[in-house]
């Protein structure tokens, strides 16, 4: 994590974030630890890997050593031997920020490209617009609110309230912060969490959700001013995000909040 931290800045491109492997730990500390993927030198960590799912990995490297031919070697070389305890055999991704040489390694070794997604940015040193609805912040005490939206956005019944107390008890949740968006009536409609790297450094929105109810009504762009405002006051340079391309709904809502779209990226994928 402090690795991590060190390497975010303004101008780097979309990568791995102190706030991904937060996020994560709302699985636990062994479940997360054992996610982790560290490659080091002389003591020194070079390149950090998250395994999100079986078959996909999220990983960045130290910003001096984007185009260290030896360490990009050793990534493709663990990322292609299964017994190497990174990705299976078969099918598999990676998402890497762009300038790395281990993409031109990977195409070398017949990966190619897959989904686009949109990274997008939102500079804080201004001050932020009043986001127009009710904002909560999100504690113990409403992590049943907490569940509900994010059950409805996402469409799932995984048990997000026990994820948000488990989170809640980890050692980086003082990186982060819950926020709720509430109508009229005083229910629960969007939340966000949002994850400091820091001061200046830029921050993450990871996860931003509307319940399924009370979408269309400017509810996700109100809970996304609110985080980034949430961001700015925890000394955050900027903000960031990225979403699947084809989620036409979701990069609206982050430029109707201030985000500005960055080139598309595309994860690499081994398809056999």
């Amino acid at each position: 994590m402090t690795a991590l931290r060190e390497w975010q800045h303004d101008e780097a491109p979309m990568q791995l974030h102190p706030g991904d492997i937060g996020w994560n730990y709302r699985f636990g500390t062994a479940e997360t630890a054992a996610a982790v993927r560290t490659w080091s030198r002389d003591g020194r960590i070079l390149a950090v890997g998250m395994v999100d799912s079986p078959t996909v990995v999220r990983m960045t490297v130290a910003p001096d050593a984007f185009r260290d031919e030896d360490l990009a070697r050793r990534l493709v070389e663990d990322l292609s031997l299964p017994e190497r305890g990174v990705l299976p055999e078969g099918a598999v991704s990676v998402e890497a920020p762009r300038g790395l040489l281990l993409h031109d390694l990977l195409t070398d070794e017949g990966w190619g490209g897959g989904e686009p997604w949109t990274p997008l940015f939102r500079e804080l040193s201004g001050a932020v617009e009043d986001p127009g609805a009710r904002i909560e912040a999100i504690g113990l005490e409403q992590a049943q609110d907490f569940a509900d939206v994010l059950r409805s956005a996402f469409n799932t019944t995984r048990p997000t309230r026990a994820y948000r107390h488990e989170m809640s008890a980890g050692p980086f949740h003082a990186d982060a912060r819950c926020l709720g968006a509430y109508d009229d009536q005083g229910r629960p409609v969007a939340v966000v969490t949002v994850w400091s790297a820091g001061p200046g450094k830029p921050g993450l929105v990871e996860p931003m959700g509307v319940h399924a109810d009370h979408r269309g009504r400017g509810y996700g762009r109100a809970i996304t001013v609110a985080g980034a405002a949430a961001l700015r006051e925890m000394g955050s340079s900027s903000v960031r995000v990225c979403t699947p391309s084809s989620n036409v709904g979701g990069v609206a809502t982050y430029r109707a909040a201030g985000f500005v779209a960055r080139p598309e990226i595309a994860d690499r994928i081994r398809k056999v």
